[in-house]
């Protein structure tokens, strides 16, 4: 796989110049690898976003924890960004992190776990256009992640061995399906409005088989959800997310450290900024700020 992967370089201006130059002068624009990785597990090509720490001129060696991002293509850049001002050195709430954004070729097909027609209101989409089709491909795209992904990551940057798995709506229910299935894959786990409604309830079903109190699970995770419905009996978002709150409180699971948080004053596309920001500051919270 090594001699089909390209390495680009592209700049995200996430801050006008104008504003740049009153405020921090020496601030640059977020640069980041292009990786174009050649999947046998997939049978595609995959891009994948890769944002490195400056170098540190008094710890050339040094290693960082590693954020995998799903939905690349619409929250690297956000969730570089947080990672790049939170660590500096005058904020210093999280570490320096290697971050990874994963863009999508077919997201239902890579973001569900199982096959499934049914839609978010609990019925069929049987018609010849309908976006599920392709469903149940979430546990071969972690194959992807694990087997391919990680340890190209592994093999070509500096990376420490705690990684942090991170996805919104359908990703958020991806990165549960790994802590379910896969947990020791990663260290800590970001789900924000995971779809728990998705294949009637399936992820619920699956947590309430596997978060048993009897079994240890020394992993992290942060859920929360957003004001999707709240006062719709037809919503799930938020009823789905307290039934899976529930399980993880109620049972205890030793060495399982848990955070819920619900945003009422935001949507579902609107939740992703505030959480992520509290997702890593509950990941990180043991860190002194200077």
């Amino acid at each position: 796989m090594g001699g089909d992967n390209i390495v680009y370089v592209f700049f995200i201006l996430l801050i006008p110049n104008c504003l740049v130059a009153q405020t921090d002068p020496a601030f640059k624009p977020i640069s980041a690898d292009i990786i174009k990785l050649s999947s046998k597990v997939l049978g595609e090509d995959r891009k994948v976003y890769i944002y490195v720490p400056p170098a540190d001129t008094l710890l050339p060696d040094k290693h960082y924890p590693v954020l995998y991002v799903l939905d690349g293509d619409n929250h690297f850049s956000l969730v570089a960004e947080y990672c790049r001002y939170l660590s500096r050195r005058d904020v210093n709430v999280v570490p320096e992190m290697i971050i990874v954004g994963i863009p999508n070729t077919n997201r239902t097909r890579d973001l569900t776990p199982t096959n499934s027609i049914i839609d978010y209101d609990g019925k069929p989409d049987t018609s010849s256009h309908s976006r599920f089709k392709s469903s149940g491909g979430g546990n071969i795209f972690l194959q992807f992640i694990g087997t391919e992904l990680i340890p190209y990551v592994d093999a070509h940057y500096k990376t420490q061995s705690f990684k942090i798995f991170a996805g919104h709506s359908f990703g958020g229910i991806t990165t549960i399906n790994c802590l379910l299935t896969q947990p020791d894959m990663f260290g800590a786990y970001i789900a924000i409005s995971p779809s728990f409604w998705w294949d009637k309830g399936y992820l619920l079903s699956l947590a309430d088989k596997k978060l048993k109190n009897d079994r240890g699970i020394n992993k992290m995770i942060f859920y929360s959800d957003a004001n999707e419905g709240m006062s719709d009996d037809k919503s799930t978002f938020h009823t789905d997310l307290l039934k899976f709150d529930s399980i993880i409180t109620q049972r205890k699971i030793a060495g399982l450290d848990h955070k819920y948080v619900c945003y009422p004053e935001d949507t579902h596309m609107t939740e992703p900024i505030k959480a992520y920001y509290d997702a890593l500051r509950f990941i990180f919270r043991q860190r002194i700020s200077h």
